[in-house]
């Protein structure tokens, strides 16, 4: 598309000289909020690691606004600082103007995706996985169904005996290393779509199952139906759910995140329910902004807005609800990290440690910077891993001595966590909130194995 066949929009009647050249250009309203106060360059990690002005807050937020003046190109100068940010929100939560960061970072990936489209491994990563995998959820269950091959059919204790995995990057081992053992197959299409509630009926739910959530951490999804049911829900599982489109949205391919997000939508409008319920932190973000994703579309902006109120996170939602207290004893002493997009994104910080004192025998024991990025971040630690081990290696080190658990609301940030633990030699167990309730319900009151847990979290189910 040439600059001289743009669409007429407010964006480009403001900034007739813009180098954005697609639809969904970064919002002049949202660029033009911010002072360049310098309130956000303590909170952003990227800025924190490098001290350079170019990866912090303010200083992507004026290169985005020079693209949009024309005084910039869309060209590496540019990709490098607006890529290399973890769309971590915690500049949100710092800054007094509000300026919605993530949001602007988002958009500007999406032009840079259109004016030059991902190649080398990010273009890998792209259509092996965002577009070639995690939309079908067939082919996820495939995944999973291969994995769980793989960790017990004796491919594994092979392929690391041999050495065979020396020819991965070293952080790639290390997933290889950390990555749970799959107890669980994948909850779609396996329990029945319909669950009556345990006790008297507070609410009808639908539940989200994920993509990577689903098949690889399917015992959280069976952990979060049962503390849901525990709960007086009657839980609905749509069967032609999809990925909500979260990593798509980070990657810039908008199109693709469009696309799932109207499939989401269809699925899950079809019948009445109080909450759509999330349990990673990630995909929650997401489905809670696709009114902003699909504002432009005639069909979908309307049932965008209606989905968007509906979504809530599965901590969020039980706090509201009055939690049924489980009886069951553990004896745990964990620490909290706060998920990035559940902390700075959703502003849900107290819910899931009110959830977590509820349970009987459980201490909670303070982590410093909870709410810094572990640098997870989507894919982030596959595309920028030196930054992201950087990051991990600082998350872990602020770990409190004392405790058999890290505990978190994030599926990618328990993958972050589990390589740290294997990294460092940690013997914490890398938790979901959900599970220590599941637990509690059940009854399991013994203090488990780290080791074991560490080897394998999906033992809870």
């Amino acid at each position: 598309m040439s600059k001289d066949s743009k669409a007429i929009t407010s964006e480009n009647i403001l900034f007739p000289k813009s180098n954005y050249l697609w639809e969904d250009s970064p919002d002049p309203a949202k660029f033009s909020e911010c002072v360049h106060c310098g309130m956000c360059l303590e909170s952003c990690p990227t800025y924190q690691q490098t001290g350079l002005e170019a990866h912090s807050p303010r200083g992507r937020v004026y290169l985005i606004k020079s693209v949009a003046e024309g005084k910039l190109q869309l060209n590496d100068f540019f990709a490098a600082p607006v890529n290399a940010c973890l769309d971590c929100r915690a500049c949100e939560t710092a800054c007094p103007s509000g300026v919605q960061v993530g949001a602007l970072v988002e958009e500007a990936r999406g032009q840079l995706y259109k004016a030059s489209p991902p190649s080398g491994f990010p273009g890998l990563l792209n259509k092996l996985f965002l577009r070639g995998l995690f939309p079908y959820a067939s082919r996820m269950r495939m995944l999973s169904q291969l994995t769980r091959l793989y960790q017990r059919s004796g491919l594994r204790k092979l392929a690391r005996r041999s050495g065979l995995l020396r020819i991965l990057p070293a952080h790639l081992q290390e997933m290889e290393r950390a990555l749970p053992d799959l107890k669980s197959k994948p909850v779609l299409g396996r329990i029945d779509k319909l669950l009556a509630p345990i006790g008297n009926k507070r609410a009808k739910v639908a539940v989200l199952t994920g993509c990577v959530m689903d098949a690889v951490f399917a015992d959280i999804n069976e952990a979060t139906i049962n503390v849901l049911r525990h709960n007086g829900c009657e839980v609905w599982i749509p069967q032609d759910q999809s990925c909500c489109g979260a990593l798509h949205v980070h990657a810039g391919d908008r199109d693709m995140a469009k696309q799932l997000a109207k499939r989401n939508i269809d699925a899950f409008l079809s019948e009445e329910i109080d909450a759509v319920i999330i349990n990673a932190a990630g995909c929650g973000s997401t489905l809670k902004e696709y009114g902003e994703l699909l504002k432009s579309d005639p069909d979908y902006a309307e049932k965008a807005r209606l989905f968007a109120e509906k979504t809530v996170d599965v901590s969020s939602f039980l706090d509201k609800l009055g939690l049924i207290p489980p009886q069951g004893e553990l004896d745990l002493t964990i620490t909290y990290h706060d998920a990035c997009h559940l902390a700075h994104a959703q502003g849900i910080r107290i819910e899931p440690r009110r959830l977590l004192a509820s349970v009987p025998g459980v201490r909670l024991i303070a982590l410093p910077d909870s709410d810094r990025c572990c640098g997870s971040a989507g894919v982030y630690n596959l595309t920028h891993p030196e930054m992201a081990g950087e990051l991990l290696d600082r998350k872990i080190g602020d770990l409190p001595g004392g405790c058999d658990a890290v505990v978190m609301g994030n599926p990618g940030c328990m993958m972050q966590f589990m390589v740290g633990v294997v990294r460092h030699d940690r013997s914490e167990q890398i938790l979901h909130t959900i599970q220590v309730l599941d637990w509690a319900y059940r009854g399991r009151g013994e203090k488990k194995s780290n080791k074991t847990e560490n080897e394998g979290c999906s033992e809870a189910s």
